[in-house]
């Protein structure tokens, strides 16, 4: 390991927490520090080229595939690095943030992976950032467990071959950690999360058989697709590891990415593990970048835009093509369902549509797929076991019958649905909902039995912003309005007070979070993440 340059980094604004030392330590930081300096301004670069690749949307309505990066499709000789053993059966994975309970509960879910999330099912106040690296460490040392206060009920992990393999997910490039500062400077989130856990577990895994593995969010291109891989041949050398020792799997979840999945992965060879299908924040993006883009991209309410929808299909379709061309895993979507207690038939409906759905992806070549609630793994698991067998992936199945247009992609219009009242009323709901227990420190939130997180809050407050731009007219002859949006949030926030009574009401962020949704749905000027202003109001 090279020597640490002194730590030139300040921890800002935070109350001490247990054991912040030991993910905090000086040689931690100067590695942060290191990755700030050599990384950062190209971070910057790549922000900016974002709102110019949108404002060349806003003026075409159009994507396509890159010309310039033809020749690079076009050479059938190159592929991914060959998969490490603890990342060739991934056909269920539980996602979830990284909570002491969760923690345990997702190693010991019987799935094959977890996503250990520090993005968009954590909010990231400063006790969630440490913290999860605290428990992290703690698993991989086993000197983990839990009781619950409330039930009483200890937890403790299972022996080390009956745990999932741990992919984490740091903060997408957009996010900065307001904690830690160089010069005054934030350092990026994606950066400060990535380099803690890479340099006090990297070698950890290694011994255990495993690796330090990845999740990359919110990527817009190949380029930033190649950022980050100059961040792992940077980071494997500074600690001394050997190179292609980290694998990372690319959410492509913009719709700007979904023209560059193959760059994304030549970018990544060496380090790629595959592409995940993301659904929410695909949708999102797609509202973002076309937005202006008049009546053909008006999406109609969340819950209508199912997988096999068109464009929805041709986007997981070339996925699965596009992985298997180069050797790596296709993982599709996240089943959020959270199974009722106390209604056995909502859930026995529910656990069909999850079934079908699982099915559907094993079926159309998918190597596996992302549940949200233990009691899922294993509905996932007969899915993808009816398909695969003993085999741990179905890489060998290239989807060569598979040809996805450019236009085929943003074909929104080709979907036979329209916005609805009740779709709206929902999207009031869910965002209030959400946003208030994420100002409360929580990123995954389960709101009428599904798990979600920040990307639901996302194409919520988008499809508000973008059904009162574009003037729709609903089935009940109302026209989306500003004025409409906030009578509906008046009487979901009037419902609220209702269903949980004035103490709770009083001690939440309900107030706070109706005019955080109204504004981002409202305001002229379309914020580029609902986290952004969100993270200035977030405590602690």
């Amino acid at each position: 390991m090279s020597a640490p340059a002194p730590s030139p980094l300040a921890i800002v604004d935070a109350e001490p927490l247990p054991r912040q030392e030991e993910v905090l330590n000086e040689a931690a930081l100067a590695f942060v520090a290191e990755l700030h300096r050599r990384f950062t301004p190209r971070r910057d670069e790549l922000l900016a080229r974002r709102a110019q690749r949108r404002a060349e949307i806003a003026r075409t309505s159009t994507l396509d595939f890159l010309p310039q990066t033809a020749a690079i499709r076009a050479d059938d000789s190159w592929s991914v690095g060959p998969c490490p053993p603890a990342l060739q059966d991934r056909r269920v994975e539980i996602t979830g943030p990284t909570d002491r309970k969760m923690t345990i509960n997702a190693l010991n879910s019987g799935a094959k992976v977890w996503l250990a999330d520090f993005e968009d099912a954590s909010a990231p106040t400063w006790e969630n950032v440490v913290l999860g690296q605290v428990n992290l460490i703690d698993a991989y040392t086993r000197n983990i467990d839990f009781t619950d206060p409330k039930s009483g009920k200890s937890y403790a992990l299972r022996a080390n071959d009956e745990l999932a393999t741990v992919v984490m997910r740091p903060r997408g490039w957009h996010l900065n950690e307001r904690h830690l500062q160089i010069d005054g400077e934030p350092v990026p989130g994606a950066l400060v999360d990535f380099g803690l856990y890479f340099f006090h577990n990297a070698q950890r895994l290694i011994d255990l058989g495993k690796g330090p593995y990845f999740y990359l969010p919110k990527t817009e291109s190949h380029l930033e697709a190649r950022l980050w891989n100059d961040v792992f041949v940077f980071a494997q050398d500074y600690v001394g590891i050997p190179q292609g020792t980290v694998r990372a799997t690319v959410l492509i979840e913009t719709i700007t990415a979904a023209y560059e999945m193959e760059e994304i992965l030549y970018e990544l060879r060496d380090h790629a593990s595959g592409l995940n299908a993301g659904r929410w924040d695909y949708l999102f993006s797609i509202v973002k970048n076309f937005r202006d883009g008049g009546a053909k991209f008006v999406l109609p309410d969340r819950n209508a835009v199912t997988m096999t929808a068109p464009f929805m299909r041709a986007y997981t379709e070339l996925l699965v093509r596009t992985c298997h061309k180069r050797g790596a895993h296709a993982i599709g979507g996240m089943a959020a369902f959270i199974p009722s207690r106390r209604d056995a038939e909502v859930n026995k409906v529910a656990f069909e549509k999850v079934r079908a759905d699982k099915d559907r992806e094993a079926g159309d070549g998918f190597d596996g797929s992302w549940v949200a609630h233990p009691d899922l793994v294993p509905i996932a698991m007969e899915s993808f076991d009816k398909v695969l067998g003993d085999k741990p992936n179905q890489k060998d199945r290239l989807r060569e019958d598979v040809s996805v247009q450019a236009a085929d992609l943003i074909a929104i219009d080709s979907l036979d649905a329209k916005p609805t009242y009740p779709g709206l009323v929902n999207a009031v709901q869910v965002g209030i909902r959400y946003i208030e227990a994420w100002l409360r420190g929580l990123g995954a939130v389960a709101i009428f039995n599904l798990m979600e997180d920040a990307a639901t809050a996302e194409i919520s407050r988008s499809q508000i912003w973008q059904w009162i731009n574009a003037g729709v007219e609903f089935e009940n002859g109302e026209h989306a309005t500003p004025e409409l949006a906030r009578k509906v949030a008046a009487e979901e926030l009037a419902n609220i007070r209702a269903e949980i009574g004035e103490e709770a009401f009083a001690a939440g962020h309900w107030q706070q979070a109706h005019d955080l949704l109204l504004e981002v749905s409202l305001d002229e000027d379309y914020a580029d993440f609902l986290t952004l202003p969100a993270y200035e109001q977030l405590k602690g």
